[in-house]
């Protein structure tokens, strides 16, 4: 049985190995997708932290940031809220084929690499 700082650094490390996915795709000129791993990065360090935060080592199976933190003591301003939502597009609606158009076309070099310098 793994002990609860197994289970963090499990999740730290996928989170890391995520980072680097990010650039890949970046510099692959991937945004859509590098983005979708940025919003992996962040749910996996916030999936690592509601281990930290709470007595289970298996975190909720979602991937609402927001959502996840709420179990943590964690304050989060409004302006990270705000961009963890938009963090959020990109796990939901990236995953649906009516929305893969509208948000490639978001999702150029310059929005990416904005969204990856905050993340």
């Amino acid at each position: 049985m793994k002990t609860e700082e197994e289970h963090i650094e499990f999740w730290i490390s996928q989170a890391d190995d995520d980072w680097n996915a990010v650039f890949f795709l970046y510099n692959g000129k991937n945004y859509l997708q590098s983005l979708f791993f940025a919003h992996l990065v962040i749910e996996k360090i916030c999936k690592a932290l509601w281990i930290k935060y709470n007595i289970e080592n298996v975190p909720p199976r979602t991937h609402n940031l927001i959502y996840l933190l709420s179990f943590t003591s964690i304050e989060v301003s409004d302006e990270i809220k705000e961009f963890l939502l938009t963090l959020n597009r990109f796990q939901l609606e990236g995953n649906y084929p009516e929305y893969l158009c509208k948000m490639r076309s978001i999702c150029d070099d310059i929005y990416s690499k904005s969204i990856i310098q905050q993340t």
